[in-house]
């Protein structure tokens, strides 16, 4: 069966957080990459309010096979209550890299 991968959107309130959370996962072999997006602005409702939020974005390349152990490991360390962590599907990519992924995680 082929490797399947994805790439993971995680929201933190700034850049500390943001830093933080991608070396846990990089350093845990979790993720093989982290980008980490400063200066994103987000609008959401949460307990009946609407907020309007500085955030930082982190984009985690890994294996979809690893997205259980990565949303344990943010929850863990994730100061929101409901950390947003969301997969999406890599329905193509760089091979090279691709294999880049899969050799650097586990």
């Amino acid at each position: 069966m082929a490797e399947s991968y994805i790439v993971i959107l995680i929201t933190a309130p700034d850049t500390e957080v943001a830093n933080r959370l991608a070396r846990i996962l990089t350093d845990s072999k979790k993720a093989a990459c982290v980008n980490i997006l400063p200066g994103l602005k987000s609008l959401y409702w949460w307990q009946g309010k609407l907020n309007e939020e500085n955030e930082a974005l982190l984009l985690v390349k890994t294996k979809a096979e690893l997205f259980d152990d990565i949303a344990a490991l943010v929850k863990k360390s994730h100061p929101y209550q409901v950390p947003e962590i969301i997969a999406l599907p890599i329905v193509a990519g760089n091979p090279e890299y691709l294999t880049w992924i899969t050799e650097t995680t586990k």
